[in-house]
């Protein structure tokens, strides 16, 4: 009896030695994540004075959570699809679907009528398609936090929510999921590019200095800074039917002096153009659409007399901690 005791302790001796291991890598990952979380910026309304303040008779509710606010043009069915998606998306306020179908019927009726939803939906009906309407000021927008969201990209649940955990350290900044860059050359010429994450390993990876806003959450106080901006910006815009996306980094990094967006690498994002029966392509297919980009930079370059965007290298990933953009594929 007294040897099948001692033949049994040294299994015990290994499972307290075990636990304490396991206990001491737990303490240890622990006062990492509480530094690093103590690194990130606790950006606070006090610090954004020109950024409009929510009223005091504002929800709870509308305090902690997002309005989507999405502009549509000629792929209802694809609207469908993405606002029964978008309805399953924690902290979801409200959706604001900017119509620019002039002329057709919403789809309003169909949506009620396989209701009810969790979450509401109001169509915002257009006189002219113009892509700046959908920067407009909403007088249903009752959150600070704004996700804006093209009608032919679909992103995770999971993704948006983590992104909006990230936008809640930098409030002051555009945080999204698409990023770009100026590129400079020795003539003083700027040239819009793309941006590609690079082999880890070699260097800290490729530079950003753009998030485009068609995936990307920012301060609802900035539609109201648009509004704001010289009359030939907005011409600009309306000239190209594009850009508004780069005056809002413009903006953004006009208004604080650092990078204007910060990227959050995304675990599921799709583009569902092809799944439209609208046959309607998006502006990026079009021939000139890269030249248009690298046309608004420069003209808004002349307008600000100034280039105010600045690069920034670091992105922000769910499965690891904030890193330098240096995995190899391209966004």
């Amino acid at each position: 009896m007294r040897c099948h005791h001692i033949c049994k302790l040294p299994g015990r001796v290994m499972g307290i030695r075990l636990l304490h291991f396991s206990s001491v890598v737990i303490l240890v990952l622990l006062l990492v994540a509480g530094a690093l979380m103590a690194l990130l910026p606790n950006i606070k309304d006090d610090k954004m004075p020109n950024l409009q303040r929510e009223s005091k008779s504002q929800s709870q509710s509308a305090l902690d959570s997002f309005t989507l606010v999405m502009q549509t043009y000629n792929r209802t069915d694809l609207l469908l699809k993405l606002l029964n998606h978008y309805q399953a998306i924690p902290h979801l306020h409200k959706v604001i679907v900017v119509w620019n179908n002039v002329g057709e019927k919403i789809p309003e009726e169909m949506w009620n009528s396989l209701g009810p939803h969790p979450v509401p939906v109001i169509f915002k009906v257009q006189t002219v398609n113009r892509m700046r309407n959908r920067l407009q000021i909403f007088h249903e927008l009752e959150t600070k936090a704004v996700l804006m969201m093209d009608d032919d990209t679909l992103v995770s649940a999971y993704d948006l929510a983590f992104a909006f955990s990230v936008w809640q350290q930098f409030q002051d900044q555009i945080v999204g999921f698409v990023p770009r860059k100026h590129v400079s050359t020795p003539s003083g010429i700027y040239s819009y590019g793309s941006f590609e994450l690079q082999t880890s390993g070699f260097g800290n990876g490729d530079q950003y200095s753009m998030i485009l806003i068609g995936a990307a959450f920012f301060h609802s106080g900035y539609l109201e800074l648009f509004q704001k901006q010289p009359d030939a910006v907005r011409a600009l815009i309306d000239e190209t039917q594009n850009c508004d996306d780069i005056v809002m980094n413009f903006l953004v990094a006009k208004h604080t002096g650092k990078p204007s967006g910060v990227f959050v690498k995304p675990v599921d994002i799709r583009n569902l153009e092809k799944e439209t029966n609208s046959g309607y392509s998006g502006m990026w297919h079009r021939a000139e659409h890269l030249l248009q980009r690298s046309y608004c930079l420069n003209k808004l370059v002349n307008i600000y007399d100034s280039m105010p965007l600045k690069y920034s290298n670091i992105m922000i990933s769910q499965f690891g901690f904030p890193n330098y953009a240096n995995h190899k594929t391209k966004m």
